[in-house]
């Protein structure tokens, strides 16, 4: 899936399949500028920030069991958002520091370092990368990701994939190769 914030005429965090395909509102009322968004991965929640709100809030995959984490005129400055075990990671844009913030209980703000010029958040860490299994994008025995000849997309699910081409190119008929 992938998953992501809008906030054009009608404000939203959405998902959709990996090939733009069953595209689903998760959130879409008390929601102004959402910005930021994290995902924790193994509950399945969503994370946002919104800046005009000032606040970052959370929900599952549903858009359901959704609750503020925290509150305040120090959220507008948050820039980035990562999720790691107990802790949401942000940059503040005000002064560019680094936070940790309990992602329970939005209690235990501690600043953990400042760097210059930094805009976004990202926390790499085994743990947080799931087991990749077979998949219908896996490269073919003639190099082609997915027997495609451009760009392959998961779709619905890991074993279903959809084709598609580099700009200035057309899929063909066969829905794998590219003119």
């Amino acid at each position: 899936k992938l998953f992501f914030t809008d906030y054009g005429n009608a404000a939203k965090v959405e998902r959709c399949d990996m090939d733009g395909m069953n595209r689903t509102w998760i959130v879409d009322s008390k929601i102004e500028q959402p910005t930021a968004l994290a995902l924790d991965l193994i509950n399945k929640y969503v994370y946002w920030v919104d800046i005009y709100l000032d606040s970052v809030e959370v929900v599952d995959y549903q858009g359901r069991k959704r609750h503020t984490i925290i509150k305040g005129r120090q959220v507008r400055h948050f820039c980035g958002l990562a999720v790691f075990e107990n802790y949401l990671y942000t940059v503040n844009s005000d002064n560019l520091n680094i936070l940790r913030i309990n992602r329970y209980n939005g209690t235990d703000v501690q600043s953990l370092a400042r760097l210059d010029n930094a805009k976004e958040i990202r926390v790499y860490q085994k743990r947080t990368q799931t087991a990749v299994r077979s998949h219908a994008c896996e490269v073919d025995p003639y190099g082609m990701p997915g027997g495609c000849s451009h760009i392959c997309l998961l779709s619905s699910n890991y074993k279903a994939r959809t084709c598609r081409c580099r700009t200035g190119f057309i899929l063909g008929s066969d829905g794998r190769s590219c003119k």
